[in-house]
């Protein structure tokens, strides 16, 4: 079975080991990855990886007028690594697959839900949990305080990655869902949320995010780790979103997502430390990740030189974690739209 990913980077080659060596653990067989821009290395790194034959690296230099993430996905819709997959999966390079049945691998999962034709794979929001310097540790170890699995605000936190059959269904690939759906093969569909639940026919064709209100995590959950270390957000706003040409990555980005409430240590019962290892082991791969570690590093201060910078270090060095709304708190913030 050939489970291929696609994933779109930039700068972000010092945490490329760890998501590749995670996910091939999991049970990902192929990763397109497409890198646009990059002045850390990261190119360099993908280089290396595709010479050891981990990966296929394709360059997406800009400009994007619709953001690299899109312009990627075009281009990987019509790429042999897709169209001969059995299942596709687009993810981005902070969000971790953590199945919860069997031996922890998406060929698990799948033989848990036979019928499937598409998987929703619904995040749990990780937040800072205080940690304010950028140190080169595992995102997975570091950053264990989570969102509890029912939340009801903000709706972002329930939105999904789609793992998808690749029986012609759908012509276009997506961030979240698969796009441009073959209307008569609609009725052939089963899709499914992590918990196992038979979705609704509206999941077939537009939706982007899980019930909010409802745990969706109980085979498999999508660990999202959108914030990092106080100084690593500040690096990802000075990168840029995939998605978007423009920015977006402010306070409020990080208000609604720093949800600390819960431990969750989960994705840790999945070994995968030895085939990191063994990366950074490589006399090619592991001088470039020190590289890139002390470019962050180096990228950091350079950054604080600019009072733009230090403002927005300071206003998250004073935030605390997210509180949880109850549901009649989130209910009093979209219910009175329906009236």
């Amino acid at each position: 079975m050939k489970i291929t990913a696609v994933l779109c980077v930039r700068n972000e080659a010092a945490f490329l080991l760890e998501w590749l060596a995670h996910h091939r653990a999991c049970g990902v067989t192929d990763f397109l990855v497409f890198s646009n821009d990059c002045d850390d290395g990261t190119d360099a790194m993908l280089d290396r990886l595709e010479a050891l034959g981990w990966l296929t690296h394709v360059r997406n230099p800009g400009p994007h007028g619709e953001g690299p993430q899109w312009a990627a996905l075009k281009q990987a819709a019509r790429h042999p690594l897709v169209t001969e997959a059995d299942w596709v999966l687009p993810l981005d390079i902070d969000e971790f697959v953590n199945v919860h049945v069997g031996n922890r691998t998406i060929p698990a999962l799948l033989a848990v839900l036979p019928e499937a034709t598409a998987i929703t794979l619904t995040w749990r929001l990780f937040g800072n949990a205080g940690v304010v310097e950028y140190a080169d540790s595992a995102v997975t170890e570091t950053f264990t305080r989570a969102a509890p699995h029912v939340l009801h605000w903000p709706w972002r936190a329930h939105l999904f990655k789609t793992l998808v059959r690749n029986d012609g269904s759908y012509g276009k690939l997506g961030v979240h869902r698969p796009r441009a759906p073959v209307v008569e093969r609609l009725a052939g569909q089963r899709w499914f949320d992590g918990s196992g639940r038979r979705l609704p026919a509206a999941f077939h064709r537009g939706r982007i995010f899980s019930d909010v209100g409802r745990d969706s995590h109980g085979l498999v959950q999508l660990n999202h780790y959108p914030l990092g270390a106080v100084q690593s957000f500040l690096l990802k706003r000075d990168r840029g979103r995939a998605v978007h040409a423009d920015g977006g990555l402010d306070a409020g980005y990080w208000l609604e997502r720093n949800f600390c409430a819960e431990e969750d240590r989960s994705i840790l019962g999945l070994e995968s430390r030895g085939l990191r290892d063994a990366l950074q082991a490589d006399a090619v791969l592991g001088p470039l990740h020190q590289d890139a570690v002390a470019w962050r590093h180096a990228r950091f201060r350079g950054l604080m030189q600019q009072d733009v910078w230090r403002s927005l270090y300071g206003q998250l060095l004073m935030s605390a974690p997210t509180r949880v709304l109850s549901k009649a708190e989130a209910e009093s913030i979209w219910k009175p739209h329906l009236r």
